[in-house]
């Protein structure tokens, strides 16, 4: 059994995975999405609930997490994980890892986050394509065919967008408006606006990848993006989860 742990800004995500008996070699191309036997998230400021969520779970062979939320919240999790035996592995951005290699100047300062989903897209689609995980903040990564990250682009994510608005004009009240071709209300026009500046920036990035390529999309504000793009897209439940079960089991 795996405990994989993805830790962002706003939420704690977790899933407990069938694979990882001692030994065990997972093959490239072997499915993972049957074999969760345990998933759930908790926001970040709750992390105490972790422990009580994970009461009924046997005990793991492995513990794998990806941590972008900083030391305190890191000393958090390493309380909530006392009533395991495995010691966890606190991933790590590398030079090269289950068939990607990292493009970044310095290999360290990609976000682990990045990293594991760009491993959990490596193996999910052979050719080109662009990673994008749509969270607090929207990452579009550029993978090519042979498994090169070429690099990618940060940008708020569509709801700190709308709660920067919110927070910085005079008139400007965070709402919840519609996407329209024409908005009409200050609500509709906020809402459009920054959902057309999420699919002009990840456009504009797949525009430069390999005929063919596709996009694979992650993250809370998948589903509201997916459906507007106009290239080619696959919306990947737990990118980041289903990259730390391939790192687990290399």
């Amino acid at each position: 059994m795996i405990l994989a742990i993805d830790c962002g800004n706003t939420r704690a995500k977790w899933g407990l995975h069938s694979w990882g008996l001692p030994g065990e070699r997972l093959a490239d191309s072997a499915p993972i999405n049957a074999g969760w036997r345990a998933q759930g998230a908790v926001p970040v400021d709750q992390l105490q609930d972790l422990q009580a969520a994970w009461q009924p779970l046997p005990q793991p062979h492995a513990i794998v997490i990806a941590n972008v939320a900083g030391a305190a919240v890191r000393a958090m999790l390493e309380g909530a994980l006392g009533r395991f035996d495995a010691k966890p592995v606190w991933v790590q951005s590398r030079a090269s890892q289950c068939g990607v290699i990292n493009g970044y100047a310095d290999p360290a300062q990609l976000g682990s986050d990045r990293w594991c989903a760009l491993i959990a897209a490596r193996h999910a689609h052979r050719g080109a394509c662009l990673v994008v995980n749509a969270g607090t903040a929207t990452t579009v990564d550029m993978l090519t065919a042979g498994g090169m990250f070429r690099g990618g682009v940060i940008l708020p994510g569509l709801e700190l967008m709308k709660r920067s608005l919110a927070a910085r004009t005079a008139e400007l009240p965070f709402a919840r408006g519609e996407f329209s071709a024409d908005p009409r209300n200050t609500a509709d026009a906020i809402e459009t606006g920054c959902l057309l500046a999420q699919l002009g920036a990840i456009e504009k990035m797949y525009s430069s990848l390999e005929p063919g390529a596709m996009c694979l999309l992650s993250g809370g504000a998948a589903l509201k993006i997916a459906g507007r793009l106009g290239i080619p897209v696959r919306v990947m439940e737990n990118m980041v989860l289903e990259g730390l079960v391939r790192i687990a089991c290399a």
